[in-house]
């Protein structure tokens, strides 16, 4: 379930119109079960990347990489996000990933479809070479590079 943006009442994932209020739903995520992750095929190359990156494997834009290039980037549906995933199962403000000295944290922001580290579902990780970002059907593979 999910809250109305003009009201803030409850609302169900196929709701078109808030039943409050009346407000047009527009661009609501949809929900959909996490896929289990398949084996990463041929050899992650941390050294060609300069720092942190994602590397989309699996979804709409896969081989696109999404380089980690300042403390606090925003990840989402929106197109205003700095890693912007345009799929309905992707919630417009999904998660933020923070850079810091002990490397890259991945946080969900209360998406609907939630976060996955490795096929686990989390609000906080830190990310390691090598592991599988589950965002909506988008799964991504961390690289952190050599400035991480």
């Amino acid at each position: 379930m999910d809250r109305c943006p003009a009201c803030e009442n409850p609302v169900r994932a196929d709701d078109r119109v808030c039943p409050s209020c009346g407000v047009r739903l527009v661009g609501a995520t949809a929900s959909f079960e996490p896929i289990a992750a398949e084996e990463v095929t041929g050899e992650l190359d941390s050294a060609t990347a300069e720092g942190p990156v994602l590397v989309v494997h699996k979804g709409a834009e896969t081989g696109e990489r999404f380089y980690i290039d300042s403390d606090d980037l925003s990840v989402g549906r929106d197109p205003e996000s700095a890693i912007f995933l345009n799929d309905v199962t992707v919630s417009r403000s999904h998660a933020r990933l923070h850079r810091s000295p002990e490397g890259v944290t991945v946080e969900d922001t209360g998406s609907l479809n939630g976060t996955y580290v490795n096929d686990v579902l989390v609000n906080k990780a830190l990310l390691r070479t090598g592991d599988s970002l589950q965002i909506g059907r988008f799964r991504m593979i961390y690289i952190s590079g050599g400035s991480a």
